[in-house]
């Protein structure tokens, strides 16, 4: 099962990065270029244990749907999500935060199963795994320009 870790480190606080990291709202503006949309469940807000949002977005040319839930939660240092329904065997989504000097470092552990046997392994190492971590880390760009920049006021309110 592939495993994608990313760290970021931001200079804000741990409270702020950890909200920013579960809203719906941010999640929404971070994800633009697969005009994600979260259509049932949680559409807007911060996302808690046992929340499901379901997500309608445009991945590699297809319209797909998905819906998660929130598992585990831990504030301020730890929540993971894990797909209930949608276009994976399955997925589970761990963030992790600690203060680190100055810093909160974020860790995104993102371990999945794609489906469809030896083609989904084959997918997985042909595009897949790349996919994935570019979408995420371009998530976590988003997250960290909101939080340094302050930005974080008018989607924390």
């Amino acid at each position: 099962m592939p495993r994608i870790c990313l760290k970021t480190a931001i200079t804000a606080p741990l409270d702020v990065v950890f909200d920013l990291s579960r809203s719906i709202d941010l999640h929404i503006i971070s994800t633009e270029q697969t005009q994600e949309k979260a259509v049932s469940g949680k559409t807007s807000g911060l996302i808690g244990l046992n929340d499901t949002v379901t997500w309608r977005a445009k991945h590699l040319g297809f319209t797909q749907h998905l819906t998660s839930k929130i598992t585990d939660y831990n504030r301020p240092s730890f929540f993971a999500d894990e797909m209930i329904k949608g276009a994976f065997k399955k997925f589970r989504h761990e963030h992790h935060f600690e203060v680190v000097g100055n810093q909160t470092l974020m860790t995104d552990i993102f371990e999945y199963e794609s489906p469809w046997g030896i083609l989904g392994k084959l997918a997985d190492f042909i595009f897949l795994e790349n996919y994935l971590r570019s979408f995420l880390a371009q998530r976590n760009k988003v997250i960290k320009e909101f939080a340094e920049s302050g930005e974080w006021k008018n989607i924390l309110k």
